[in-house]
């Protein structure tokens, strides 16, 4: 139930294909004997399992559904972050040095002659910049694994959203996008990390403007189901392919050309240790909708 996030009562009597829920369709493709690790909605993993017994002469279904999520993510975290602290060795050591090879060259422009240092400089303080540009590339990477515990405050979410929103203020005209808030009755204060939270928000809506590109809706809600508090993010961009859904939450993964692939999998890692639950669902030609789940 918690998995498919239904109640009970609803569960009882159906078949799998009653249930509209991805996960069921996915499922039922299962033949018997078979075990399959399933993506959800969010970037949840289960190893699902299909088997059958006898009752009283009548061959009975059932599924067996292990959270698998933790683990994995908890051994990729640990690979990703050794190629990491490999790469980001070997790129600082590298940097230093030329650098300090760069600022030294520096000092003989003195000797050149006018009409040739100009072009001496500009070419050198372009290189030491595109230096310190991958040093800083290498960096972005380096923190998605080694963010701090969240200092979790009572916030006002309200508050946090419309501040994020005033921030992408110039994109939304710029881009003809409406930006549309609602406030359902229901208590706006969450225990949070500003900063940490807010920096998830950001690229949510950064990715939302992204998908639409122009004239285009982003709706933000706030309400409560079931006596959980949700926030919905959603865009009217044209969805996401399967493929590319399938590969969202991996590091490094992105399908901007300038990409690093690093902003889906900084909000995973934010809501994961603020211990929110979270869905992206998003069909092709669909709009995209971002939900994030708060204990009441």
């Amino acid at each position: 139930m918690q998995i498919l996030q239904i109640q009970a009562d609803y569960l009882i009597g159906r078949r799998l294909s009653e249930i509209d829920r991805p996960i069921t369709a996915a499922l039922e493709e299962l033949i018997i004997g078979e075990s399959r690790i399933i993506s959800t909605a969010g970037s949840r993993r289960l190893r699902c399992f299909r088997s059958s017994f006898l009752d009283r002469g009548f061959s009975r279904d059932f599924y067996l559904i292990e959270e698998l999520t933790e683990e994995l993510r908890q051994a990729e975290k640990n690979a990703y972050e050794k190629v990491i602290r490999l790469m980001s060795h070997e790129v600082n050591n590298s940097i230093g040095s030329a650098n300090s090879l760069l600022h030294s060259s520096l000092h003989y422009s003195a000797q050149l002659n006018p009409e040739d240092r100009k072009d001496f400089e500009m070419a050198m303080n372009v290189v030491i910049n595109r230096t310190d540009h991958l040093n800083q590339f290498m960096k972005n990477f380096a923190d998605v694994f080694r963010l701090p515990p969240p200092d979790l405050q009572p916030r006002n979410l309200k508050d946090l959203v419309q501040e994020t929103a005033w921030l992408f203020k110039s994109d939304f005209e710029n881009r003809r996008i409406k930006i549309e808030m609602e406030w359902k009755q229901c208590d706006p204060i969450v225990r949070l990390d500003r900063n940490q939270f807010g920096q998830a928000l950001v690229n949510i809506v950064k990715n939302a403007i992204e998908a639409i590109g122009e004239n285009g809706t982003i709706s933000i809600r706030m309400g409560e189901l079931s006596n959980r508090r949700y926030l919905v993010i959603e865009d009217t961009g044209s969805g996401i392919p399967q493929k590319v859904r399938e590969n969202l939450f991996t590091p490094f993964f992105s399908t901007r050309e300038k990409g690093q692939g690093i902003g889906l999998t900084l909000v995973q890692e934010i809501l994961d240790q603020h211990g929110f639950e979270f869905s992206l669902i998003s069909l092709q030609n669909e709009p995209t909708r971002f939900t994030i789940y708060f204990d009441k």
